[in-house]
């Protein structure tokens, strides 16, 4: 099973490494999980333009290339654009698409054509069976190695519901991932920022692995609630170690819920 992780952005070297750090151990100490180090270098779709973005494209990439050579670890960021899908593929492993761009048809094809594995959010406002569009794109790309991730669905104002259903159904199209940490984000819930309910990452972590996906994405920091992005929704990084125990426990139970 993939294991996306890591900080909503990159804030600073020092948090970043910090999380790396972590990931690096709960790697050797679950082998079984295929852990990917996961941060944006530029929240390109905050909901005040006051609100910190990251370091940009360039400084960004720099300290994700570091991530890679320090700890040894797989990593993923955004992109936004098609001219940034060039530079990112030079660092990342899995390029990674935003869920508010996932019908971007000029985003999606440049970055099939990376060569790298490519990520799509799907976005909160699409049907599950309308995501068979985007991976028609992808193959049409020529891309390899694909996935889906679920982040919930639009569920009135400032809301988000999961569907369980629909990693089913998207699983007949290609490899889903579970974002749990977006799932209970409160969209513009605070005003001028995003909210969440961090007390239900967990389980809606157990269901959908119980359900069954080829990955779960999990945002995660050393003081989220001092975070400088998606505070309210990341797990405490303490904490992942025994979000990791518990999916262990249940692919161990129902061992036919991940692809492998």
């Amino acid at each position: 099973m993939l294991i996306i992780a890591g900080p909503c952005v990159i804030e600073n070297e020092r948090i970043t490494f910090q999380v790396a750090q972590h990931l690096r151990i709960l790697s050797e100490e679950f082998p079984e999980f295929d852990f990917v180090f996961k941060a944006s270098f530029d929240k390109a779709n905050r909901s005040s333009h006051r609100s910190f973005r990251g370091p940009g494209l360039e400084e960004g990439l720099k300290v994700l290339q570091r991530v890679k050579e320090e700890f040894g670890l797989k990593v993923t960021t955004d992109v936004h654009e098609t001219w940034q899908v060039k530079p990112v593929a030079e660092v990342v492993d899995i390029v990674q698409i935003p869920a508010f761009l996932c019908r971007q048809t000029d985003l999606i094809v440049e970055a099939g054509r990376s060569g790298k594995t490519v990520n799509v959010k799907k976005g909160q406002f699409l049907a599950p069976w309308d995501v068979k569009n985007i991976v028609e794109k992808l193959r049409f790309a020529g891309a390899v190695d694909y996935y889906i991730t679920e982040r919930g669905v639009g569920f009135g104002y400032n809301n988000l519901v999961v569907d369980f259903r629909s990693l089913v159904i998207m699983r007949e199209f290609t490899k889903v991932i579970f974002d749990a940490t977006h799932s209970v984000q409160l969209p513009g819930g605070s005003g001028d920022r995003s909210s969440g309910q961090r007390e239900f990452v967990l389980p809606l972590i157990r269901a959908a692995v119980a359900v069954g996906v080829d990955g779960l994405f999990m945002e995660t920091h050393p003081d989220p609630d001092n975070a400088l992005s998606d505070g309210p929704n990341m797990i405490p990084l303490k904490q992942l170690r025994e979000v990791l125990e518990t999916v262990q426990r249940i692919l161990s139970a129902v061992p036919s819920t991940s692809r492998g």
